[in-house]
């Protein structure tokens, strides 16, 4: 068993591997980090590596993903629409017991989709979006491997929402 800090700043290290891949748009760089059915001592030759429902994904907006299959499959389409994509990780904080640990943090996120035609190799509009996210990892022996990522969007607070703290 490892130090409580090397843990935290190993778990620390995957979850920066995990958004770097995905701002790079490296799939298989992503797709190392996720556990697999082998990981959890699961017989791939009796279970379908993609139906086991060893992992669970939910994007904001979107239902719940299982399986290893279905989640990659979402970065794949992720990737594949998002020209640009950019992560600023805020409030991040670490708990490890025993072979899992949580990760609870806030994704600032700046994104940009195809250029408009005609628009050369100019990015679409950047767009900003805030949102909460919490990824649970475990550990294996290649190291600690996300096996749930949950995230929601923060709904921020507009004009017309103060006013209706005012007394009429």
């Amino acid at each position: 068993m490892t130090a409580p800090h090397t843990d935290v700043e190993q778990v620390e290290a995957a979850n920066t591997a995990f958004y770097e891949a995905l701002e790079q748009g490296d799939f298989e760089e992503l797709a190392s980090l996720w556990l697999t059915p082998s990981d959890l001592g699961v017989d791939e030759s009796y279970h379908d590596p993609a139906d086991t429902g060893v992992v669970s994904c939910v994007h904001p907006g979107w239902p719940v993903l299982t399986g290893r299959g279905e989640v990659l499959r979402s970065y794949a389409l992720i990737m594949a629409n998002t020209d640009y994509i950019q992560f600023f990780l805020t409030d991040v904080h670490v708990s490890v017991t025993g072979d899992t640990a949580l990760v609870n943090c806030t994704e600032n996120i700046l994104s940009g989709g195809p250029a408009p035609e005609g628009a050369g190799e100019e990015l679409g509009p950047l767009v900003g979006q805030l949102v909460v996210a919490t990824n649970v990892f475990r550990r294996t022996p290649q190291g600690w491997k996300l096996w749930s990522h949950h995230a929601s969007p923060v709904l921020a607070e507009t004009d017309d929402d103060e006013d209706d703290d005012t007394p009429a």
